[in-house]
């Protein structure tokens, strides 16, 4: 299990998607941030000003980044980068995707 001390949560919900993605920001003390949430099934389309990085800790979905046709599988326990201005596609098939979004060069 990930745990983070010593930081600050936003109790308000970021959500996305008519409720299909639902997200917290969490905020370090070294003023760098992460998002944690929950994918529902269905396909969503985000953009991205920071780099981040995409952790995976429970289910699984299918990605595909902007600027490539390759589907990429994700399980839990995997990880993957989505470059600065730039963006990527993400589906969940069944169940829910829980995920740890990192930004990059924070």
């Amino acid at each position: 299990m990930t745990r983070f001390p010593n930081v600050t949560v936003d109790a308000k919900a970021n959500i996305y998607f008519d409720g299909r993605v639902v997200s917290h920001t969490v905020h370090f003390p070294d003023g760098s941030k992460k998002t944690l949430g929950l994918i529902y099934p269905g396909t969503y389309h985000f953009g991205t000003a920071a780099a981040e990085r995409m952790e995976i800790i429970a289910g699984s979905c299918t990605i595909v980044l902007d600027g490539t046709t390759e589907s990429r599988g994700i399980a839990a326990n995997q990880a993957f980068e989505v470059p600065a201005h730039s963006g990527f596609s993400i589906t969940v098939d069944a169940g829910i995707c829980e995920y740890i979004c990192s930004f990059l060069g924070e």
